[in-house]
């Protein structure tokens, strides 16, 4: 017979015991909460080899446009030499223009990638002493304790000394644009090849200052029956060789994207640690130590029309601009070709939604804000005012539209900074700049 202090203590332990297994049921549901939470999170982070594959397939379409448009240039050339007129030179400069735009948006590929980065100088190198090349107002000077080739005029000449050595240049050849004269003498301001040395030859040094007006060079220097600053022959055939090996050259890093391509394998091949480290550290790197930083703070800060990119044809606020998309490009996985069709996949951005939303969101919103300020950016160089004349000092409008950009391009890298920490990703190197670390940016 059980006793009512008998059935009390069994109520109790009853109870108890009852109490013990809610608590592990609640225990065992949450744990399986959180279980099912995580696959979930996991299952909705695309495939990392997804990811690379969409970030080649961009590399690849803007590397194929870039060539689509240098070989218009290049047919714009042929037609300018063969006939040389204000019309036709106007034409190749169009053409020099166009084949900007695809390329400034691969520049997002340099600094993650070895093989875009040792090959980079070829195409794209600046600033050049432009005195190497061709002539050159007197004002620029005839010799520089930095460079012994500054004012060389290869053009104008058909033997010149580097290094203590005579150099035939009777013959404007590919060999001797990219494999003599190009850093000679180990001075990487000695660009003989690439987009700028053709801009250089198409449009003339920019003697504006921080004025209004481009270079200003005139068609006759390219013809031979009607000459104008001598050597029009010479000038012409460097003109054409420059632009033919340009077009080779982008050929070539085409080809490196396309199936079998190394860089393509490269980045296919490769681990998710060291996909994720090659994608941040381009778009890193180009938004702060290289565009916000060399490209821009640094011409601010010397309000110095020498330090704009695209100085000879004041394009410079289009090269900043299609820079910054390119950064977009690569993080949201998406690219506008030239004919207008659209390559876009997994990306990035996906993967950092899927481990940190509010980064992602943070990031993406920033990239958002980076390209409107860009955009007032390229509205007022086409319509009010070019970029050499925006960093001009006592331009107080045209400083802040820039320095807005830069600001614009500062919050964007400290927000790509919070995506790596989200996703976890390893070596991520982002490049400075002595313009935005440095003494001067603290003054």
């Amino acid at each position: 017979m059980r006793t009512a202090s008998a059935n009390q203590d069994r109520g109790t332990i009853r109870q108890v015991f009852l109490q013990g297994l809610a608590a592990a049921f609640f225990i065992h549901a949450s744990a399986t909460l959180l279980t099912t939470t995580t696959a979930r999170a996991q299952a909705s982070e695309p495939d990392i080899k997804a990811v690379a594959k969409t970030y080649a397939d961009i590399a690849e379409a803007i590397y194929s446009d870039t060539l689509k448009g240098a070989k218009e240039l290049q047919k714009t050339v042929d037609a300018l030499i063969a006939k040389p007129s204000p019309a036709t030179l106007e034409t190749a400069r169009t053409a020099w223009l166009a084949v900007r735009v695809p390329y400034q948006q691969s520049e997002v590929y340099r600094f993650g990638n070895a093989i875009v980065d040792e090959w980079e100088g070829k195409v794209n190198a600046w600033p050049l002493d432009e005195g190497l090349i061709d002539y050159v107002d007197a004002g620029y000077g005839k010799e520089s304790e930095e460079n012994a080739l500054y004012a060389a005029n290869v053009i104008a000449n058909t033997s010149i000394r580097i290094n203590g050595e005579t150099v035939d240049t009777s013959k404007i050849t590919k060999s001797l644009l990219e494999d003599t004269l190009q850093e000679a003498g180990g001075i990487e301001a000695n660009v003989a090849t690439g987009f700028h040395a053709v801009e250089f030859l198409l449009w003339g040094q920019d003697l504006n200052g921080t004025g209004a007006g481009a270079g200003a060079r005139p068609a006759t220097d390219f013809n031979p029956d009607n000459c104008t600053n001598g050597a029009c022959d010479r000038r012409a055939a460097y003109l054409k060789t420059a632009t033919d090996l340009l077009v080779e050259d982008i050929a070539w890093m085409a080809a490196q994207w396309g199936e079998k391509g190394d860089a393509r394998i490269a980045i296919m091949f490769a681990d998710r640690p060291t996909i994720l480290r090659n994608i941040f550290t381009g778009i890193g790197s180009l938004s702060y130590g290289e565009l916000a930083g060399e490209r821009m703070k640094l011409g601010l800060l010397l309000h110095d029309p020498e330090e704009e990119h695209d100085c000879f044809a004041d394009n410079t606020h289009n090269s900043h601009y299609y820079n910054a998309l390119g950064i977009q490009n690569v993080y949201l996985g998406r690219y506008t070709r030239t004919d207008g069709t659209k390559v876009a996949g997994p990306s990035v951005s996906d993967i950092v939604q899927a481990r940190g939303p509010d980064a992602n969101k943070a990031l993406t919103a920033a990239v958002a804000e980076t390209m409107k300020r860009m955009t007032v950016l390229k509205t007022r160089g086409d319509t009010v005012e070019r970029y050499d004349q925006m960093i001009a000092e006592g331009n107080a409008a045209g400083n802040r539209v820039v320095q807005d950009a830069i600001d614009g391009l500062l919050a964007q890298t400290r927000a790509i900074q919070r995506a790596v920490t989200a996703v976890d990703a390893k070596d991520v190197t982002i490049v400075g700049s002595e313009s935005l670390d440095g003494p001067a940016a603290q003054q």
